[in-house]
């Protein structure tokens, strides 16, 4: 899959650091993970997203924080916003805190209590004050950048964590590695013919726990997913290519034209030839 569209402004650093600016066709960006530890930062708009079966609001200019593996799904409410987005490598910070795996960081708007307030904030500044060094294009721009970084994960560690040990009541390790097999598996065969039949052999499992484990981690049936992925693809490629919609959908998994109408408004709010059309007027 070749969305959201970043503008990569450093993939990697000796920090382990990886920054942009993403702005997601159609808004919506199906259930994904990282390795590393995700901080969002709208700049305009608000967005919404889940972890798990929660969804939270975030609000342009609030930040919000993923630990690393956690399976999450986004969904900006106009589609044209865009996000700061870093990632950080908790091995890199290593050298920094040896025992960084033992934190648990929680930092979404929604939560933040009272004695946070004045903390949150101090953290969004400083995410300002890094989306302004971009704009400003000072050549220092990487030093800077990589030094509020290290600030804004500080002050994460300090006053948004906990030291503890993993959470015995959460979802077991062997079916949050199935979950991360699968959301792969999709992203790379999303274009082929794939059945549940396919993913439960792929993870070498029944299909009918499959289908119960999937349905229960993911809120959303395997079919319901897949189709998902597929649309948040075709909705770009409607935006960026001048390909007849009809190959576009066939050549991203959807075989039946009623049903492929049907789900894309569905989740869209309006038919692919509206958002043709629109490419068509902004190009103008």
């Amino acid at each position: 899959m070749d969305q959201p569209l970043y503008k990569k402004i450093f993939e990697s650093s000796p920090l382990g650091v990886h920054l942009s600016f993403c702005t997601t066709p159609g808004g919506y960006h199906p259930f994904h993970w990282h390795e590393e530890m995700e901080m969002l930062y709208p700049l305009n708009g608000e967005a919404d997203i889940t972890v798990g079966h929660q969804t939270y609001r975030l609000p342009k200019k609030n930040v919000t924080v993923i630990e690393p593996y956690k399976i999450h799904s986004t969904y900006a409410h106009d589609d044209s916003s865009m996000s700061l987005r870093i990632r950080v490598s908790k091995e890199h910070l290593q050298n920094y805190v040896p025992n960084i795996d033992a934190y648990r960081i929680h930092c979404i708007p929604d939560d933040i209590t009272e004695e946070q307030f004045s903390e949150y904030y101090k953290i969004c500044d400083l995410l300002a004050e890094l989306t302004r060094l971009y704009m400003y294009d000072a050549v220092s721009f990487r030093l800077e950048a990589e030094g509020l970084i290290l600030q804004t994960v500080a002050r994460l560690l300090r006053y948004f964590s906990v030291q503890s040990a993993p959470d015995v009541s959460a979802t077991d390790p062997l079916t949050v590695e199935r979950i991360h097999m699968v959301i792969r598996y999709v992203e790379e065969h999303y274009q082929e013919s794939v059945s549940l039949q396919d993913a439960a052999a792929y993870l070498g499992i029944s299909r009918e726990y499959f289908c119960r484990m999937f349905k229960k981690n993911m809120g959303k049936s395997f079919l319901q997913y897949v189709n998902e992925v597929r649309l948040s693809q075709i909705y770009s490629e409607l935006q960026s290519t001048s390909l007849p919609i009809s190959e576009i959908m066939e050549k991203n998994g959807f075989t039946n034209q009623k049903l492929f109408n049907q789900s894309f408004k569905k989740m869209y709010g309006c038919t692919p030839s509206s958002i043709r059309k629109s490419k068509f007027v902004l190009d103008k």
